[in-house]
């Protein structure tokens, strides 16, 4: 599969990256602006790099939490009865094996997993769970380094197909929050089947309004 090429063309994929460099500009902007130090000043600015990296987080921990909300009985479940469709374990395993090897090569390292297919060797909800939990592990270095500096530095990727391809750390990175979400949409729909209801979609406590001001109604 190639992958890579396959995000690259990807009109959703390509939207968000451009929303990401529009962020960019504003942020490197902001990120310029004179900030006091200490109890009592104005919050930092945002960054670019600091969005990024909390995308990453959220959509972490909505598959983490995904798996651990699927019963083991399901793992095998696929929304359909074509055999070339992911089962849901399958789904982890997927999301697993490309953030070994997109966040590898944003580090610069060796792939850790260079060679292992998980979506054929794992076959229960425990090592499924242990693989993708190891594979955020490993990721969590490379987005926590990330930065504003280093984002736009140019790195030498390597597919699957052995073909050799340049972008940013900032591109790579992002590229791996964009898969992640698009097999969460999967995995979704896999929970449905269930009547599970996803990590993202549970009752959130309603907000509490601020002195003086008047809750607005929530829309069912």
């Amino acid at each position: 599969m190639k992958e890579l090429e396959k995000h690259a063309h990807n009109p959703a994929m390509g939207l968000m990256i451009l929303a990401l460099l529009g962020i960019a500009i504003v942020g490197s902007a902001a990120a310029q602006q004179p900030q006091m130090a200490g109890r009592g000043g104005p919050q930092a600015p945002p960054t670019v790099a600091g969005a990024v990296r909390n995308f990453y987080n959220g959509i972490k921990d909505n598959v983490t939490r995904s798996g651990d909300k699927m019963p083991e009985e399901f793992y095998g479940l696929r929304p359909g009865t074509q055999q070339e469709v992911r089962t849901f374990g399958q789904h982890l395993a997927h999301i697993a094996n490309f953030n070994y090897l997109w966040c590898a090569q944003a580090k610069g390292e060796k792939n850790p997993n260079a060679g292992i297919n998980l979506e054929k060797t794992l076959t229960t909800k425990d090592q499924f769970m242990k693989a993708l939990r190891a594979s955020y592990d490993y990721c969590d270095g490379a987005y926590s380094a990330l930065t504003d500096a280093n984002s736009g530095e140019v790195i030498t990727i390597t597919q699957e197909n052995g073909r050799q391809t340049q972008q940013t750390r900032m591109g790579l990175l992002t590229l791996n929050v964009v898969h992640n979400e698009e097999v969460y949409g999967s995995i979704v729909t896999t929970l449905r089947i269930k009547n599970i209801v996803p990590p993202s979609s549970e009752p959130r406590p309603p907000a509490q309004p601020q002195q003086g001001q008047q809750q607005e109604p929530r829309l069912q």
